[in-house]
């Protein structure tokens, strides 16, 4: 069953704009193709939206000496 970019929002909620659904679908169905399972194709799938989506992390302040 190959997935499209309009199931990756009920897959997960990170995936919120149309970039990251096109990335969801597309990773989930090369992993789906490879493997042959479903769980870890969307798990596949959500890790690297996640990543995606997180954006640049802010730099942590340092105390003055």
């Amino acid at each position: 069953m190959p997935w499209t970019s309009r199931d990756a929002y009920r897959h997960t909620k990170k995936a919120s704009t149309p970039h990251l659904q096109r990335l969801w679908s597309n990773v989930a169905n090369s992993e789906l193709q490879r493997t042959g399972d479903e769980a870890l194709a969307i798990r596949a799938a959500n890790s690297q939206v996640g990543k995606q989506g997180q954006g640049p992390q802010p730099r942590k302040k340092r105390k003055a000496t």
